[in-house]
């Protein structure tokens, strides 16, 4: 998954002399927190919500309605922008978009392209919304947690028990994460199932794999094999 196919497009902007008040109305218009400052075409700032709270007058109660405007009319976005904004190229991952989200511990950044233009923005809700598709959890089917042995061949084993009983398969994702060494675990969602057999391949999964968990999205039913007898399975 790209960055250029996820992040949010146009671009809402402002210009390195726009004041506090344009970068008010632009956010509450539309329905974003951050704005790229701009300067003649070019990326040097960017401006959050949090930092027009911060440039807003501490305490707006004790100045006149007139002193808050005029405050707003003259603060320019060049005097409270953060500098040398955080990016990611439109051709990066979505993956490496939230490794560098979460490691400098932001809500979103501006996308580049190849030349240095800002093309996008990506956020927090654009991942997320990408994690959600490409789950496949609006297809609303039965996803479970298995821990299988790291070897070639471990998850085709349990996938072919899943297409026996009539389910498509809509994503399969692994980790190495919280495993025991020499396994991994795998999370497995498909549809399409014949539900009066779903009981047996319930008992069947349980019966061969160390399963983990086993949700029926359709039915919100959650089923968590949490204890030593069920993990040994």
């Amino acid at each position: 998954m790209l960055v250029r196919d996820w992040m949010s497009q146009p671009v809402v902007a402002v210009g390195v002399e726009d004041t506090m008040q344009r970068a008010i109305e632009l956010m509450k218009d539309y329905d974003i927190g951050m704005l790229p400052v701009m300067d003649g075409g070019r990326l040097v700032g960017i401006v959050t919500d949090r930092d027009l709270k911060r440039a807003a007058p501490s305490d707006a109660a004790v100045f006149e309605v007139r002193q808050v405007l005029y405050h707003l009319s003259r603060v320019q976005m060049g005097a409270i922008m953060s500098r040398k904004p955080v990016t990611v190229r439109y051709d990066h991952t979505v993956e490496e978009a939230a490794q560098t989200l979460l490691d400098r511990k932001i809500s979103g950044c501006p996308v580049m392209d190849t030349s240095g233009q800002v093309v996008g923005i990506i956020t927090k809700s654009d991942i997320f919304r990408a994690i959600v598709s490409v789950t496949g959890l609006l297809k609303r089917g039965l996803q479970f947690g298995v821990t299988l042995e790291d070897r070639p061949g471990s998850i085709k084993e349990v996938t072919d028990v899943v297409r026996s009983y009539g389910g498509r398969l809509v994503s399969i994702l692994t980790s190495y994460d919280n495993a025991p060494k020499g396994s991994r675990r795998a999370y497995i969602r498909a549809f399409g199932f014949d539900r009066d057999r779903l009981p047996q391949l319930k008992q069947l999964l349980r019966d061969k794999m160390k399963l983990i968990y086993m949700i029926d999205h359709r039915i919100d039913e959650r089923e968590i094999y949490n204890n030593a007898k069920d993990a040994a399975k």
